[in-house]
């Protein structure tokens, strides 16, 4: 057996012994298999060589190579000419020494298939220097030996090697060419080329075409045109010229009354004669010759496309802006009229197709239109709205009428006739015509109830919920004409037709509190609770509470309190009916409900009577939106069941004080002190209402016995305030050094003991008290500033220097001692050395806002809007950054932002005096009285305790007894001219 493999990849098999097949025998069993081989090239003469000759044993594979030979060496089987006598053959050693290359190695640079698009690549490694002697030469071969030519190499190699086959010329280079097919096929070819070549050629030439339109036209920017524009020079055009120039070129838009007199009248009167421009003529035939052309492409068969549903979008969308828009306008109206005529039952396309004609200012034409689609569709109510209108004043009774007439059973109609009535008592009797025809229309009940007086309303009412029992409104609106009784009798009945209808229930419960009933407001609203879920009707629990809120708009308080009493706790678990109800009232709350948050609150507390927490919340509450003796009668119960909440007492206490009634609030507190007796609160509570009150001798009373009782620092420290208030320094040293004694950490007796010898003269005192101080509390922060400023005082800068180092190294990232150092630079000029503190101290502390504020106050004013932009980006919302701004605002005169920012500050931080202070001085400069009061009154709620220059004035002892608004008045003189935005920069 011997294997052949086919030029196209294919192996076949051929049952042949090698040792007695010959050539020719393996020829003809590869005819068998579809294999054309060419006799005459490659078989050698007889006789046929044996397989095995030819090196070939049993189970061999045999590549059959069949080179393409191009040219005539071949005739076609089809020619009728005689085909030149084939070459003699070559002679057997030839032929024998040809078929050798199957045995032998390839010859260098050799890839197999390479011209029938074999894949493969070489390396310059591979080639080696072969290359420059040329392809298949072996090195040191010159072409000139003698070992072999032509014949015996096989191929001719000065033959044109092909580009695109290589040096394989192809499988059947050799064999025979048919040139009368081939020119017949290339003819064929060539035809079908030009016939595509022709069709795409006019898409061709129009897109070349396009593309060159579409390049911009490039004007002239020559150097040469530049120099004469610059030489050229414009002079004023005289009158005359332009004048002749208008006359020229303007349109005529007027006819001359003598012309026109010398007609006679023998045309068209002059003012309905049309202006003639030739452009607008020539523009309008181009118009109608789009118009054509669109309608042709969009008609088929004769028949024009329409979209039933676009349309009249499309139409409504269209707008009229200019007179470029005609042409969309006149295809609408096509569509319009094909719509019409095609289905000319179809209101809304007469309705839209007169809306077209009205929006192109062609009235009459919208008026015809309209009229003959209410002739069309005489059932359809909205063509007869569209024509009443579009009619005239005149004419428009007359359409609605017929209207009316075709369709009696129209609601719109009905109430579109009493419309175009001028007065109450013609539509009152077109209405009732309407209710002759449709007795159950509540509409128009509700129409002509309005127009009527009361007693007729009532009647009318009467007979509107015989008509339309089921309509929940009419009967309400009886009920609120009818008398007490009869409006119970009404309700009644409305029960009986509605009964499961809740408002019926509510507004029985309005109308026993209108009359004074309140006693019988929680019974109608439960038993109607009841009533409904017998029904099988469930209670929404939200829907009641709105029903509340509506109640207590329309001023049911009671009917409010009712609802709320008896639906809160409807589908809430146990649990949870603390939180729920809590939320209820804080939303209530804030949609200005307040009677229905304290209702809500009421029932809350009396299940919880003893949360602190709801009872603060509702005393709040009452204080802001109640009445005074509704929050004593609440702070008494608050008080009443929770004896040990402190804060209850004094909340009641203060109440008292605020009003006035001084003993009040003193029997409040010895009530509450029987309760907490070692409570410090209610200690401190007595003890600022005696002091606040001018009775220092009953405040020291009260302190003295604390102190007995074991009473913490802060009573130390009051006890030190009474006693500097009355002058007692010995008494007042005494305190403080007991006080240290006891609570050697508590700072603020160390300040007050630091104070009060400074005060009296006594540095060196002050100076060890102040040592001392630092020794018992390193890391607070006042004590180091008032160590600082008490060695600036005594010895100069360089102490105070010294000082303020040595707290920032033990308390770093300290923007109050930064800021401490740079003012102490400031206070002796030295610019640079703050300058260069402040950019240190926002290195350590980049978001502190008082750091950021001193340095918007000390860059140049030419910088500083781009320095608040710096501090707004790392510190937003810290209110001593937004008041620099403010501050900045108010020195370029932008009163609206400064007020704004000034709000905003104060807002922020309300326990900050020197915000308010600013804030009120900004008032009095630039509001008016109601600023300053308002400004007031919110300090005054707010009661600041902070700030540098608030607390230096509010702890002065000849302010002790002031009241908050003489303070901010204090604090506004004490801002000083640095904080004037008017003044001039150095």
């Amino acid at each position: 057996m011997v294997f052949l493999r086919a030029p196209d990849g294919t192996t076949r098999h051929v049952d042949l012994d090698p040792t007695t097949a010959t050539l020719a025998d393996l020829t003809a069993s590869a005819s068998l298999l579809r294999l054309y081989l060419s006799h005459r090239r490659l078989l050698p003469a007889e006789p046929s060589p044996l397989l095995a000759s030819l090196r070939v044993s049993p189970s061999s594979s045999l590549l059959v190579h069949l080179p393409l030979l191009g040219g005539g060496g071949m005739a076609s089987p089809t020619a009728t000419t005689p085909s030149a006598p084939p070459p003699p053959p070559p002679p057997p050693a030839a032929c024998a020494a040809r078929y050798d290359f199957l045995n032998s190695k390839p010859p260098p640079n050799y890839v197999a298939r390479l011209g029938r698009g074999a894949a493969g690549f070489t390396t310059r490694s591979d080639i080696g220097p072969a290359m420059g002697r040329g392809r298949g030469k072996p090195p040191g071969d010159d072409g000139d030996g003698d070992g072999g030519g032509d014949e015996e190499k096989g191929y001719d190699e000065n033959q044109k090697f092909d580009e695109f086959e290589g040096n394989d010329a192809g499988l059947f280079s050799n064999a025979g060419h048919d040139d009368d097919d081939d020119r017949e096929a290339d003819a064929v070819w060539e035809g079908i080329d030009r016939r595509m070549d022709s069709r795409r050629k006019d898409r061709r030439e129009a897109r070349l075409k396009q593309e060159i339109e579409s390049i911009p036209e490039i004007g002239d920017y020559s150097l040469r045109r530049n120099k004469k524009r610059r030489f050229e020079s414009f002079v004023p055009v005289p009158d005359t010229l332009l004048e002749k120039a208008r006359q020229e070129q303007g349109h005529v838009t007027a006819l001359d009354p003598k012309s026109r007199a010398a007609t006679a009248g023998a045309e068209t009167p002059w003012a309905q004669t049309p202006v003639t421009d030739l452009t607008a003529v020539g523009e309008g035939r181009g118009t109608v010759l789009s118009l054509k052309l669109d309608r042709l492409s969009d008609s088929v068969s004769g028949v024009t496309i329409v979209d039933p549903r676009g349309y009249l979008t499309n139409l409504k969308s269209m707008k009229i802006t200019s007179d470029a828009e005609i042409s969309d306008i006149k295809k609408a109206r096509l569509l319009l009229k094909s719509v019409t005529q095609t289905n000319p039952k179809h209101p809304p396309g007469w309705i839209a197709a007169a809306r077209l004609e009205e929006v192109a200012g062609k009235l009459q034409v919208a008026r015809q239109l309209i009229q003959r689609g209410c002739e069309e569709c005489p059932t359809n109510e909205d063509v007869w709205l569209k024509a009443c209108r579009l009619a005239s004043p005149d004419e428009a009774k007359a359409v609605i009428a017929r209207g009316v007439k075709e369709i009696p059973n129209s609601v719109k109609l009905w109430l579109q006739a009493a419309k175009l009535e001028t007065s109450d008592l013609n539509k009152s009797r077109v209405l009732r015509k309407g209710l002759e025809h449709i007795p159950d229309s509540v509409r128009l009940w509700k129409s002509v109830v309005e127009l009527a007086n009361e007693e007729d309303a009532r009647l009318l009412l009467h007979r509107a919920v015989e008509c339309c029992p089921f309509h929940l409104e009419l009967w309400l609106a009886l009920a609120r004409l009818e008398t007490y009784d009869q409006a119970k009798k009404v309700l009644n009945k409305a029960k009986e037709k509605l009964p499961k209808e809740p408002a019926i229930w509510i507004m029985a419960a309005k109308l026993e509190e209108a009359n004074g009933n309140t006693e019988s407001v929680n019974e109608v609203i439960e038993r109607s609770i009841k009533t409904l879920q017998g029904k099988g009707l469930g209670i929404d629990r939200e829907a009641w509470l709105k029903e509340a809120e509506a109640a207590e708009h329309a001023g049911s308080v009671m009917t409010c309190q009712a609802i709320v009493k008896n639906t809160i706790g409807v589908g809430v678990d146990d649990e949870d009916r603390r939180r729920t109800w809590v939320a209820d009232a804080e939303e209530c709350k804030k949609r200005g409900s307040v009677e229905t948050a304290p209702a809500i609150y009421a029932h809350a507390l009396s299940v919880f009577k003893f949360k602190k927490s709801i009872w603060l919340k509702a005393a709040q509450l009452e204080k802001r939106h109640g009445t005074e003796e509704s929050l004593y009668i609440l702070l008494s119960k608050a008080t009443t069941y929770n004896r040990h909440a402190e804060v209850l007492w004094l909340m009641y206490a203060k109440e008292k004080w605020l009003a006035g009634d001084v003993p009040a609030a003193r029997t409040i507190l010895q009530e509450a002190y029987a309760y907490l007796p070692n409570s410090e609160e209610i200690w401190l509570a007595a003890f600022k209402l005696e002091f606040e009150n001018n009775e220092p001798e009953r405040a020291r009373i009260l302190l003295s016995k604390a102190r007995e009782r074991g009473g913490t620092e802060r009573v130390w420290m009051k006890s030190a305030i009474v006693e500097r208030e009355l002058g007692n320094v010995d008494e007042e040293r005494k305190l403080l050094e007991e006080g240290l004694k006891l609570f050697p950490s508590f700072f603020k007796l160390w300040l007050m003991l630091g104070q009060m010898e400074d005060r009296l003269g006594h540095v060196a005192k002050a100076k060890e008290a102040n040592e001392n101080s630092l020794k018992h509390c390193p890391s607070c922060i006042p004590l180091w500033l008032s160590v600082a400023n008490l060695e600036e005082k005594i010895n100069g800068l360089r102490k105070s220097r010294a000082v303020l180092t040595m707290a920032r190294k033990k308390n770093p990232a300290t923007p109050e001692l930064w800021l401490a150092a740079v003012r102490a630079e400031l206070r002796h000029r030295n610019k640079k050395e703050a300058d260069a503190l402040l950019a240190k101290a926002l290195q350590e502390c980049p978001t502190s806002g008082i750091l950021w504020a001193a340095a918007i106050e000390m860059v140049p004013r030419p910088q500083r809007k781009a320095k608040s932009s710096d501090a707004i980006k790392r510190c937003d919302h810290d209110p001593h950054v937004i008041a620099a701004v403010a501050k900045l605002f108010w020195h370029d005169r932008k009163f609206d932002k400064a007020r704004s920012w000034l709000n905003r500050a104060v807002t922020l931080a309300p326990d900050i005096g020197d915000f308010w202070a600013l804030y009120y001085k900004f008032e009095l400069q630039h509001g008016n009285a109601d600023t300053h009061k308002d400004v007031v009154q919110r300090c005054v709620a707010s009661e600041p305790k902070h700030g540098e220059r608030w607390q230096a004035i509010a702890k002065a002892v000849e302010n002790s007894h002031l009241s908050i608004e003489a303070l901010l008045k204090k604090a506004v003189v004490a801002l000083g001219q640095d904080e004037n935005p008017n003044a001039v920069d150095p």
